[in-house]
């Protein structure tokens, strides 16, 4: 059978980027330990009152370290304002109560799908005071568009005078 030397040379060429395309991912896969992200735990979306997301809100757990637990539902987050103090540590742990949801937190590369019975988990550190939102990215109904909530953090003389929400 006779293959066109251009037909050989193009067959080659597309092999040998397959090739390289299928080394990148091994070596973004076992080389550098990139990974696809996993859900922080499983849990049953109609037992979500008998978790510690009963109680959402921001609890400080050391030294400048704060855990937020969030509850996204139609069509709002619970809490809708967050109160921390800047220059903290601190963890996200969202869940949904209904459909599928999404997270994302402005200025701090907070990007999560928040997928019923799975709890989503990013730790970021907020350095500056300031006023920053998060909304909703997946479509989740009619609203949607109004789904969304804030984050304040505040400077150490703010910090000082209030206390941030649902601290424990």
């Amino acid at each position: 059978m006779h293959v066109d030397k251009y037909e050989r040379f193009w067959i080659y060429a597309v092999v040998a980027v397959l090739g390289v395309f299928f080394a990148a991912l091994l070596v973004a896969a076992f080389g550098l330990g990139i990974r696809l992200p996993q859900p922080a735990a499983i849990l049953n979306p109609l037992e979500l009152d008998q978790t510690q997301f009963s109680e959402p809100g921001v609890y400080q757990v050391g030294d400048n370290e704060y855990e937020v637990y969030i509850v996204a539902q139609m069509w709002a987050f619970v809490p809708n304002e967050i109160h921390v103090p800047a220059g903290a540590k601190v963890t996200f742990n969202v869940a949904s109560r209904d459909v599928t949801h999404g997270f994302y937190l402005e200025d701090h590369n907070i990007n999560m799908e928040i997928v019923p019975g799975q709890i989503a988990r990013a730790t970021t550190i907020v350095n500056e005071a300031g006023v920053y939102h998060f909304i909703c990215h997946e479509y989740c109904g009619r609203g949607h568009h109004i789904m969304h909530a804030q984050m304040i953090v505040e400077d150490e003389q703010t910090a000082n005078t209030t206390n941030p929400s649902e601290e424990s």
